[in-house]
């Protein structure tokens, strides 16, 4: 009996799906992370922008990714797709009226 292309692929599918719910549980964990951040740089007037910090997060993941056997390239792009949104979370939360602090934007 032969199997069907959705037979065969089901395991690794279901491999995938697992490690999607991971991915997007630790996107969350950082964001929350970032969003600690933004309350530090709130109360005490930091800048939003740190460019140095920016392009250290994304060299690093160029360098994890290229230990890992993976593009620098699309680790840097990456790190780019979570800089922004955490770029954007802070700047809602830094520019939100004092009283609403991180708990207006959830």
């Amino acid at each position: 009996m032969n199997a069907t292309p959705e037979e065969l692929l089901r395991p690794f599918r279901e491999r995938l799906e697992a490690l999607d719910r991971q991915l997007a549980e630790l996107v969350a964990a950082r964001l929350a992370i970032c969003c600690e951040v933004a309350e530090v740089k709130r109360a005490h007037g930091i800048p939003m922008m740190q460019p140095h910090r920016v392009t250290a997060v994304r060299e690093a993941y160029a360098a994890r990714g290229e230990r890992l056997g993976l593009s620098p390239d699309f680790m840097r792009s990456l790190a780019s797709l979570l800089i922004d949104e955490a770029c954007r979370l802070e700047d809602e939360i830094i520019d939100a009226p004092a009283a609403a602090g991180t708990e207006a934007l959830r």
